[in-house]
């Protein structure tokens, strides 16, 4: 993860989410794309303002991102590029992503509320347009390393060698030990012995060569076996895959990544296929 693209809207998240990425930057020599969305606002749309005043505005915004980007970079001792947009988020980030050969999308979790739980936020909206993977950082995240990680998937459903690969990567290249953790339920009765040897004979073709470890447990409640083991090994970043539903399949079976993004404590790194 050479290139990390850090999309930002100042607010307090992600000016966290900003930090813990430029630390992690610092520390393995990588780049930082900083992306800014800016929204003209309705007053001044309203407003009626002249073509030339809208140019100075834009100006000033992007005189003041490229600031923050040459600040960022002469502290933390890093290249940091500036993007500044107009338009529509998603297309904007998806080209900034493709022009700029982004690795990663990094993003600050916002505060859970009943609104975003039933209809996202941005963060979980980026979670289905993009196609590299996004790392969602909470609030109080601190970078200091990531050493402990915990890849909590539904490892019956099959896990592409693809994503192995990058588990694999991502392993070695912090030098972190990673728990390979499955949550199945007390009703899946269709859950035996021989499952359990496939599983683990899968795991160890896909990860061979990382130093991890794998457990199973039975739970009716998966996000909250996934939070306790989260604090049981502390844990320093999450991984998981999302599954894809359609708009109302989404509101009955909500994507297990999509819940964490809106609940966990420490980063969250989806690693879509």
């Amino acid at each position: 993860m050479k290139t990390i693209l850090v999309a930002t809207d100042f607010s307090i998240g992600a000016e966290n989410a900003t930090i813990y990425a430029v630390k992690y930057a610092s520390e393995k020599s990588a780049k930082i794309i900083l992306f800014h969305l800016y929204h003209i606002s309705i007053h001044a749309q309203n407003s009626r303002m002249s073509a030339s005043s809208m140019d100075e505005l834009v100006k000033s915004v992007k005189n003041k991102h490229s600031k923050k980007a040459k600040r960022l970079s002469e502290e933390y001792d890093i290249e940091v590029l500036p993007v500044l947009s107009i338009g529509d988020f998603q297309e904007e980030l998806n080209n900034a992503i493709n022009s700029t050969n982004a690795d990663i999308v990094v993003m600050g979790m916002p505060k859970k509320s009943l609104e975003q739980d039933i209809l996202g936020n941005t963060t979980t909206l980026v979670l289905q347009s993009i196609k590299i993977p996004l790392l969602a950082v909470p609030l109080n995240a601190v970078y200091k390393g990531l050493k402990n990680i915990l890849f909590a998937c539904d490892i019956k459903r099959g896990i592409h060698k693809t994503i192995f690969e990058r588990v694999q990567d991502i392993s070695n290249g912090l030098g972190a030990e990673i728990e390979v953790f499955h949550a199945s339920r007390k009703t899946d009765h269709n859950f035996d012995e021989q499952d359990e040897i496939n599983i683990l004979h899968s795991v160890e073709q896909g990860l061979h060569g990382t130093n991890y470890s794998y457990k199973n447990v039975e739970s009716d409640k998966v996000i909250e076996a996934i939070k306790s083991e989260i604090s049981r090994i502390n844990a320093d970043l999450l991984i998981m895959i999302p599954y894809r539903y359609g708009f109302w399949g989404s509101f009955v079976h909500r994507s297990k990544t999509r819940i964490m993004i809106s609940n966990s404590e420490i980063p969250l790194l989806s690693l879509p296929l």
